[in-house]
C-alpha cells in the first residue's frame, strides 16, 4: 500500500519525538530516505511532492532546508528540525501561562 500524507506526517512526528526524547537538539530528515523507510519504491518518486509538502508544513521558526535538489517528482529535500523549538511551542500551548524552557 502506498503511504499517504497522513502516514508520512505520523512517521515524521515519531522521528521528531524519538529524537527529542533522546536529548538531540535537532534531527535532519531526508525525504527520499523517509519514502524508502515507509515502504515506498526507491526507484519511484511519485509520492515525493506530497512528502515535501508535509515536511515543509511541519517546519517551525528555526528549522531550515539543508538540501533541495531537482524539482517535481524527482526532487529530494532535507530539512533540519530544531527540537528545542518544538518543545517550547508545545509547552507554551499546553500551559495557561508562558514558561521558559531550558
Amino acid at each position: 500500500m502506498t503511504p499517504t500524507a497522513w502516514d508520512f506526517r505520523n512517521k515524521l512526528t515519531v522521528i521528531l519525538n524519538t529524537a527529542e526524547h533522546s536529548g538531540k537538539p535537532y534531527v535532519d530528515v531526508e525525504s527520499s530516505n523517509l519514502h524508502t523507510e515507509m515502504g515506498g519504491d526507491p526507484n519511484s518518486n511519485h509520492r515525493m511532492p506530497i512528502f515535501h509538502e508535509v515536511m515543509t508544513r511541519m517546519m517551525r521558526p528555526g528549522d531550515s532546508v539543508l538540501k533541495e535538489t531537482g524539482n517535481g517528482h524527482g526532487a529530494t529535500m532535507m530539512i533540519r528540525y530544531i527540537l528545542k523549538n518544538k518543545l517550547r511551542v508545545v509547552e507554551t500551548v499546553a500551559t495557561s501561562a508562558p514558561q521558559t524552557v531550558f
